[in-house]
């Protein structure tokens, strides 16, 4: 049988569609479904006062606080990847997001002067094993970067669980897929061309068992003074990222990996996010604003673009 579901979850909607065999309990998996990503929006939004990280972000520093398993995973892998890209992803910079009109504030109340951020790994501390985590700073934790990526690998793992061999899955721009579809094709998805006023493909990328993410900066951004202002914050300056890219696209096993991966390389910009890439050992694709236009190209499997 060929199955789709979907709904609401982080501010967006998830969907899935899988292989099952017949007289599948279809409505049990996607409730499965349903559960695991609503779980990874209560722990990790920062949108929600309730949230585990909104509880961590409004505790005192220095405290440790008691957290779900998930959410340590999700801290200690944001820190890892911090370190591995040289601060450029940093989910430190929660109050730069809010400042800039793109938290759950809504306001814009631009900060007069840039406020760098120091590596995300001496703000906060994370025993995995103890399930626990501690600010060193007040500093506001914002793992917009990162949760939809693991959400998706959460849905992932629900219907590896269920023992579904061929899958695709997605929260947004971030998938994930499995197999093949019932027919025995690819699992087939478009690039979306950086436009913001419509919706064109750049190109189809066939995928096996990896996940793809995005981050762009023209779905979510406004103009000032003449100036393209993107949501995605660079930690290094304590402003907007203007490294010139209007998207970069990354492949890697996971998709929390591939979310934050995509998030620092667009930070970074062209030359240092190649650089970063290939020494990573990333698939990466950028897509850089030129004045004719928009010009691709890549790293690893995107290398050929």
């Amino acid at each position: 049988m060929d199955c789709r579901t979907s709904g609401a979850t982080m501010g967006t909607r998830y969907a899935a569609r899988f292989v099952a065999p017949a007289g599948t309990d279809v409505p049990t998996i996607e409730r499965a479904l349903a559960s695991a990503v609503t779980a990874v929006d209560h722990q990790m939004s920062n949108w929600a006062p309730e949230s585990d990280l909104s509880r961590l972000n409004r505790a005192t520093p220095g405290l440790w606080t008691p957290i779900p398993a998930n959410l340590a995973c999700v801290l200690t892998r944001a820190l890892e990847i911090g370190c591995a890209t040289d601060n450029a992803f940093n989910i430190g910079v929660g109050d730069l997001v809010d400042a800039w009109g793109f938290g759950p504030g809504g306001a814009r109340h631009i900060a007069a002067a840039p406020r760098p951020r120091p590596r995300v790994d001496t703000l906060l501390e994370v025993d995995l094993a103890g399930c626990r985590a501690r600010r060193h700073a007040d500093v506001a934790l914002d793992l917009c970067g990162i949760a939809k990526g693991f959400g998706v690998d959460e849905l992932a793992r629900v219907l590896d669980g269920f023992g579904i061999g061929s899958w695709l899955v997605g929260i947004d721009g971030e998938l994930r897929a499995r197999g093949a579809k019932a027919d025995g094709s690819a699992w087939a998805i478009a690039l979306e061309a950086p436009c913001a006023d419509r919706r064109d493909a750049m190109a189809v990328v066939e995928l096996g068992d990896v996940a793809i993410a995005t981050s762009g900066d023209y779905r979510h951004g406004f103009d000032l003074g003449g100036v393209h202002i993107g949501h995605t914050m660079d930690p290094r300056t304590g402003t907007p990222a203007r490294g010139g890219l209007a998207a970069v696209t990354v492949i890697a096993p996971r998709c929390a990996d591939a979310d934050a991966y995509a998030t620092a390389l667009m930070v970074l910009g062209p030359g240092a996010g190649a650089d970063c890439a290939r020494r990573l050992g990333l698939d990466a694709l950028f897509v850089q604003r030129e004045d004719a236009g928009v010009r691709a190209f890549g790293t690893g499997t995107f290398g050929d673009v």
